[in-house]
């Protein structure tokens, strides 16, 4: 067994998954759209030209979801699958996760969107094993606020790092590992695996790749 590792927004999937469900929000009527809209492109490019405070980002991002019943979020959220997510997964994002399913190995999404957002997403693509920024909860209602150090940039590798020890698992128990990922945030997990994949790269990844002689896959041609 070996050990395949996937990022989702603009990896698996050709949009931003965190992004595009505050967008769901503000077409439901649920958000402000004018302030949001212009927090989240703010945010939005923070992260793209990698200078996000992840925790600046997280107290605006998670508010909403301790503004509203749980009932609600999920029924919000099975909406926003069918009219958002579904329509964009494609078929080789799918056929890529397949390939190492096929060959038995272990496989997880490692994103930094927080695990509301992404675990219904993770189990359409049929993966067992998220490791997503989590969320504090109290009394079955989420508080607004991150939980654990969120899987962003270097916290991608602390939180695999615990999710590999909760299952007992090490990285020294893989003669081979993969991480695929779009974006110059992950470079410190794409140096930690043996085979990085450089997926759908922003500028500055697809300079490294191409410097390092690592490869780089494109899931995306011709997706909306």
């Amino acid at each position: 067994m070996q050990l395949a590792l996937f990022d989702l927004d603009y990896t698996l999937l050709p949009i931003d998954s965190d992004y595009e469900w505050a967008r769901f929000l503000v077409r439901r009527g649920v958000l402000d759209g004018e302030h949001y809209e212009r927090e989240n492109d703010r945010f939005f490019k923070q992260y793209k030209d990698g200078s996000l405070d992840i925790f600046e980002f997280l107290a605006f991002q998670l508010a909403p979801l301790a503004s509203h019943p749980r009932a609600t979020l999920d029924a919000w959220h099975q909406a926003y699958m069918g009219e958002v997510i579904l329509p964009r997964i494609t078929p080789a994002a799918r056929e890529l996760v397949d390939r190492h399913r096929t060959q038995g190995d272990l496989i997880a999404l490692v994103t930094a969107t927080n695990s509301f957002v992404t675990a219904p997403i993770a189990r359409v693509f049929g993966i067992e094993h998220l490791v997503a920024t989590g969320i504090e909860e109290r009394d079955g209602q989420f508080t607004g606020k991150p939980h654990g150090t969120p899987a962003f940039r270097e916290g991608k590798i602390a939180r695999t790092n615990e999710w590999l020890g909760s299952i007992g698992r090490s990285w020294k128990d893989f003669d081979r590992s993969w991480f695929y990922s779009d974006s110059r945030n992950d470079l410190p997990l794409l140096e930690q695996v043996t085979h990085p994949v450089a997926t759908n790269p922003d500028a500055v990844l697809k300079e490294t790749a191409i410097e390092r002689g690592w490869p780089v896959l494109n899931l995306f041609e011709g997706a909306a």
